[in-house]
């Protein structure tokens, strides 16, 4: 059996004796989770879309907006970073599952865009948010600060293997910006904004999606999670007063390039949806990934939302009286939104 490290370079091809066999059961479970957007019907949203208020209707095409870039910036990180440099071939069956779940997302916010702006104008703005729109241009070039530390963009010299510890900690920073601010923040915030509007009996369709997606990004954070136990593990010298500090700081960052994106979609609030609201929700679950990442919250907020609460995965169109949603495959338990807000 190799005695090497997770980060340690290399390419490792043996997957017996599994050195990782948590990660490998993670493959397993993801199989368990497939779904297609051939199954979320949208059909009801158009009708939805027609009775929502000037501001409702802002708020939702800056949502979409989002979606249409947040998952493809996810991605081209998982390729180009997390596949390259976590040395396990249990792990890499999982993130190559993951990449696959990711395209399924794009096809799923490509199918909202189409349905939800007809106009081809629309659409191409939307595509275009990253450019257009300072909110979402803000998100993105946070997710290009602390993730383009070791792919050689904006001047910040390549790393292709992970030799020093100082290597790792660049690493285990785009690691963690990835879990915890971008799925585990940056969407959990979007998630909320779908189930706000899913709390009054609209966008089913959305709803639908988002349940499936919403656990797809649980999974992957989770899976992120584990990695950066295991390199704790291996490797506790890398978790310094330093990282803990970055880490921190990189959280605060984000918490406040979503504030700006809740400004710009709430505008001078919504009923049941405002900024002061949102920044309480985001707070919290920024305190929850402090939390796991085994350091000390910062905010003391709780969630705000009860409509967060009362959310199930699995079978959330059972509270609207509609035929439940379920994953092609039987999945086995439950996954607790307690425990992630």
């Amino acid at each position: 059996m190799s005695d090497k490290n997770l980060l340690d370079p290399g390419f490792e091809l043996t997957l017996r004796p599994m050195r990782y066999p948590d990660f490998y059961e993670r493959y397993r479970d993801a199989i368990k989770n497939t779904w297609t957007v051939e199954e979320v019907d949208l059909h009801s949203d158009v009708t939805d879309l027609a009775k929502l208020s000037p501001g409702e209707q802002h708020l939702i095409g800056r949502l979409v907006a989002f979606f249409a870039t947040g998952d493809s910036i996810v991605a081209n990180n998982l390729v180009l970073t997390l596949y390259k440099h976590i040395n396990s071939p249990e792990a890499r069956l999982y993130l190559s599952r993951q990449l696959f779940e990711e395209a399924v997302h794009v096809q799923f916010y490509l199918t909202l865009l189409d349905t939800y702006l007809p106009d081809p104008e629309d659409r191409a703005a939307a595509f275009d948010a990253v450019e257009n729109i300072p909110s979402i241009r803000a998100k993105a070039e946070f997710c290009f600060k602390w993730m383009a530390a070791l792919d050689g963009t904006d001047g910040v010299e390549k790393i292709d293997r992970l030799e020093s510890k100082a290597d790792r900690r660049r690493f285990l920073l785009n690691l963690i910006c990835f879990a915890a601010c971008i799925e585990g923040l940056f969407f959990y915030g979007a998630f909320a904004y779908v189930y706000w509007f899913r709390s009054r009996g609209l966008l089913h369709g959305l709803a639908t999606g988002t349940n499936w997606v919403f656990r797809d990004e649980t999974m992957h954070m989770n899976f992120a999670f584990d990695v950066v136990d295991t390199v704790r593990k291996e490797e506790p010298e890398l978790f310094d007063e330093e990282l803990e500090r970055q880490i921190t700081g990189m959280i605060r960052e984000a918490v406040e390039a979503e504030l700006q994106f809740a400004r710009d979609l709430c505008g001078d609030g919504l009923p049941g949806m405002n900024t002061d609201s949102m920044r309480q929700y985001l707070e919290c679950v920024a305190d929850q990934r402090l939390v796991r990442l085994g350091l000390a919250p910062v905010y003391g907020s709780e969630n705000p939302f009860s409509f967060m609460e009362l959310q199930g995965v699995q079978e959330l169109t059972n509270f609207f009286e509609r035929r439940p949603s379920a994953y092609q495959v039987a999945v086995e338990g439950t996954v607790g939104f307690d425990e992630d807000f």
